[in-house]
Parts: structure tokens; C-alpha cells; sequence
């Protein structure tokens, strides 16, 4: 009994971050030829269900008749020498590199990351 209330409170803790990066759409009915064959996204681009991509902001979506739904793709630092480092983020290659303020050659040690 008394580990139930720990592993409870990890849980909970663990499901709302792994969760904290992601969304959903309603499913905007997209046709061809008269049937529904998929959503439409927020820019009117059609993506057949099943189907999955990449947004140019970094998140990875997927749609079905139940709707879109996008996660990012990256983790954030977030547990880092913030006085001495900076986390920078590559747009390319949807991550973070965290490097000194003073030197960006030297990467900085992260303890934490959340996705």
C-alpha cells in the first residue's frame, strides 16, 4: 500500500509531460471524387487518412477519421546551467543544442529534457 501513492504520482507526472507537447483537429472532411478520403489541415492541404508528416515548425502529425493529431518532434532542455549556457534550436533538424553563453563550441551538460 504504501508504494501505490508513489508510482501513482509518477504516473500522473510522467502521462502530463509526454502528453504537454501534442494537439489535436477536428477532421475538416476532405473528398475526391465525392468520398472522404481525409482531413484537411489548418492551410487546407489534404492528407489522406493513414497518412503521416512533418510540419515545417517541427511537429509530427497524423490523420484519421477520428482527426489530425500533431506532436512535436523535439525535446526541450530544460534542466541546464541557465546562467552560463543557452539552448539553441536548429529549425532543420527540429532539436536543441545547449552551449555556453560565452563559448557556442562547448555544449553544456542537460539533466532533464521534456518531449
Amino acid at each position: 500500500m504504501k508504494t501505490i501513492l508513489p508510482c501513482l504520482l509518477v504516473l500522473a507526472i510522467t502521462v502530463s509531460l509526454s502528453d504537454a507537447s501534442c494537439f489535436r483537429m477536428e477532421c475538416k472532411p476532405g473528398m475526391s471524387d465525392g468520398v472522404t478520403v481525409g482531413c484537411l489541415d489548418s492551410e487546407g492541404k489534404l492528407h489522406e487518412f493513414g497518412s503521416q508528416w512533418r510540419t515545417d515548425n517541427c511537429y509530427d502529425c497524423s490523420s484519421s477519421r477520428g482527426g489530425i493529431r500533431c506532436c512535436s518532434s523535439y525535446a526541450t532542455p530544460v534542466d541546464y546551467d541557465k546562467e552560463k549556457c543557452e539552448s539553441i534550436f536548429n529549425k532543420e533538424t527540429c532539436s536543441y543544442k545547449v552551449v555556453e553563453k560565452d563559448d557556442d563550441s562547448k555544449e553544456c551538460p542537460v539533466h532533464a529534457w521534456v518531449g
